[in-house]
This record gives structure tokens, sequence and C-alpha cells, in this order.
């Protein structure tokens, strides 16, 4: 279990990154649901990390992470820069921060990730090289890479000072909502449930984190169930940001198993339909992951009658081509 010094620790850490990285990234709304509000009957406000600058909410753990290393003056990072991997929005969010840092950037990625993450990723000036079917397999050889070259590797998760990046998303949504009983969180490796967690149950143990993930990708819930991380298949899913895998070892699995509270399912129908609603109530556009935690409320909304809801929509990087099946799909009914 996850020791209460190391907790707070995790927590001061947070604190600490949102002054490093706060004149870098956007205070990003929580918005009122109106829509979601009715249908269960609580107070549900959207953290609308889909408006964040490369369009997901991974810009604040990148750049926490480099610059912390600049702050370190760690010169193999000021000469050479980092390699990364990612399935697109923590590629591009790295891209983003290299080149306001100042520093190269090489970034690995799954031969399936999405054409919309790879154009954020080029238009920011990183240097893409494509490998394995999912994100582990990219990571296992970004790893190598940086070992072999002596640079610095950037993890889209695994690593406690990118965590704590993505934790600061915990101390806007305290600053605007101190009441909050629950949110709800799309998880993949499990950065940015670990990190708004680690926060918001340092300042409020009671705080409800449910965390949500797609049917067809459940593999850090089945590790939860199962004590340790486990290597599982991942299938297709519209919510290709939290598609895949999970690294060996991963600082994520502790914050997950002892930090989450609960755990909801949803199909690539409810995730679909997510999106599309939201569209058609909120009139934005976000990704399939930000459906997960969308429709995970929808299934599952009756229990938090009388509540103060976030849902965390995490991203907005989606192909027009998806976005017109989303469509599609939806409006013949």
């Amino acid at each position: 279990m996850i020791a209460k010094p190391h907790l707070l620790s995790l927590c001061k850490d947070i604190s600490k990154a949102a002054g490093r990285i706060k004149l870098h990234v956007r205070k990003t709304p929580l918005e009122y649901s109106p829509w979601l509000s009715d249908v269960g009957k609580s107070k549900v406000y959207i953290k609308l990390e889909s408006e964040q600058i490369t369009g997901s909410f991974k810009l604040r753990g990148a750049f926490n992470k480099l610059l912390t290393l600049k702050e370190s003056n760690d010169e193999v990072f000021l000469t050479n820069g980092v390699i990364t991997a990612s399935t697109g929005n923590h590629g591009a969010a790295t891209a983003y921060a290299s080149s306001k840092v100042g520093t190269p950037v090489t970034i690995y990625v799954p031969e399936t990730t999405s054409d919309a993450k790879l154009k954020v990723v080029k238009q920011f000036g990183g240097s893409v090289k494509f490998h394995g079917e999912d994100c582990v397999e990219a990571e296992v050889t970004a790893r190598n890479a940086a070992k072999e070259s002596g640079m610095h590797f950037v993890s889209p998760y695994n690593d406690l000072v990118v965590v704590a990046g993505q934790g600061t998303i915990g101390v806007e949504i305290f600053e605007d909502l101190a009441d909050v009983d629950a949110v709800f969180v799309a998880v993949g490796g499990g950065g940015l449930i670990g990190g708004i967690a680690a926060y918001l149950k340092s300042v409020k143990p009671e705080i409800k984190m449910i965390g949500c993930q797609p049917s067809q990708s459940a593999v850090m819930l089945e590790s939860v169930k199962a004590g340790k991380i486990l290597d599982l298949p991942s299938g297709d899913t519209l919510a290709d940001g939290t598609a895949g895998g999970i690294e060996e070892n991963s600082v994520t699995f502790d914050l997950c198993k002892y930090l989450v509270d609960e755990w909801i399912l949803v199909s690539e129908e409810e995730i679909s339909r997510a999106v599309y609603q939201f569209m058609e109530n909120h009139h934005k556009i976000v990704e399939g992951a930000a459906g997960v935690a969308i429709a995970a409320y929808l299934k599952d909304h009756n229990r938090f009658q009388g509540q103060n809801v976030v849902i965390i929509s995490c991203g907005a990087n989606i192909t027009m081509k998806k976005l017109k099946e989303v469509s599609l799909q939806w409006d013949q009914i």
C-alpha cells in the first residue's frame, strides 16, 4: 500500500509542479454541464483539458519533466534533448514543450497512431519514428534508444515527475470546487488519474476517484484485480489514447491500486454515443478517451445523485474521419 508520507511527498511535488508550469499551460475551464446535471440529478462539471494547448492534458506532465531537467542544468538534456514514446498526445505535448524549452525531441509512436495526433506532433517539430502495435512496444524501443545514446527518456506515465505534472489538474479542480464529491477519469497508463487522485486524496480523502476504461482495453483494471501488472492484448477502440498495455514496474500501478475507489467499463457504442452527445449538448469536440469518462457517468449516474461530480475531458485530438463516423452512427437514430 502507498505509505502516507510518500503520498504527502507526491502531493507537495504536485503543488511545486503547479507553480513551475503555471506560465506555460492554460488553467482550463471547469464548466458546469446542464445536460449531464439534468441526466443524473446532480451537479456535473467538465474539466476541459480538451482545451489545453496541444489539445490534451499531457502538456502538464511534459512541461514539468522538461523544466525540472532544465532547472537541474543537466548537460545531456541541454545538449542532446530527449526521447519519448507516445500514442500521440504525449508526443505532441513533449514536442511543443521541447520547442519552448529549446531542446530537440525524438518521438517513437505505435504504427496505429491516429493521423490527427501525428499531425500535431509534427507541427511542433518533433522527429517521429514508428515502432510496434501499441504504446508498450514503442516505449521499450524508445527506452533502449535512450540508453544507447545516453539521452533522457520522457515516459508518458511511468515517471513521478510526469505524474506530478498531470496532478496539477487536481490543484485546479480543488481551487474551483473544493466541495467536489467524485471525479471521473479515463485510464490508460494511469498517469492522469494517479496524479489527480494523489493530490485530491491528500487534501480531501473522502473524494471518490472513478477509473473509467473501454471494455476493449481494460489492462489497468484487470491488473489491479490481479494484484500485479498483466501483459494483456488491447483491442481496437475509439478511445485510442487509453489503449495499450502497461510498462512493467510502472509507478502508476500502486497509485491506481490504492487510490482509485471504483472502476467503470464502457462499450464502444457507449463511448461513441458520449462523444456525439457531448458535441450536441456542449458544442465542443472531444476525443474518444474523453468520451470514456463521459460515457461512464452516463452509464452509472444513479449512484451520484445530489453530488458534485467532475468529469475530466482529457483531450480533443480526433480525426475528422472518426468524427464523421460517430455523427453518421447517431444522426440516423
